[in-house]
């Protein structure tokens, strides 16, 4: 497993449901954010350039366990770390806290994949950005 990132984030009223509890699809919101933060601390994005055009990373996978709930103007700690770093795939671990409780737990696998004209193609991870997920 690579390091662990943690990243913060305040609940928006926006995030709730009628009953002021964080609503379950936002997690995956929560996690993606967490992801693109773990990126750019490496220099990388979820869009790259290089010579031949653009890569990103689609998702294949998604899961999410809820532990507990938080309720507008928590703060989530959520670190983020990569699982698996495969040939053209990588697997994220989330772990989602409001102060030391336990609130979900989830994981994310993306395929490196040239995109512009087209459907994506998954390609090999370029060393480049290989080197950088690996540090």
């Amino acid at each position: 497993m690579s390091a662990v990132e943690q990243v913060t984030r305040r609940i928006q009223f926006r995030d709730t449901d009628a009953a002021g509890i964080a609503h379950f699809s936002t997690y995956f919101l929560f996690m993606e954010e967490a992801e693109h933060e773990f990126l750019r601390r490496r220099g990388l994005s979820v869009f790259f350039q290089d010579e031949t055009g653009t890569i990103s990373w689609p998702r294949v996978s998604v899961s999410c366990d809820y532990q507990s709930s938080v309720t507008f103007e928590d703060v989530l700690t959520i670190d983020v770390a990569i699982e698996r770093l495969g040939t053209k795939s990588l697997t994220y671990v989330f772990n989602l806290r409001c102060g030391d409780r336990q609130v979900a737990k989830g994981k994310t696998t993306c395929v490196c994949c040239r995109v512009g004209d087209g459907p994506p193609v998954s390609i090999e991870i370029p060393a480049e950005i290989r080197g950088k997920l690996e540090a």
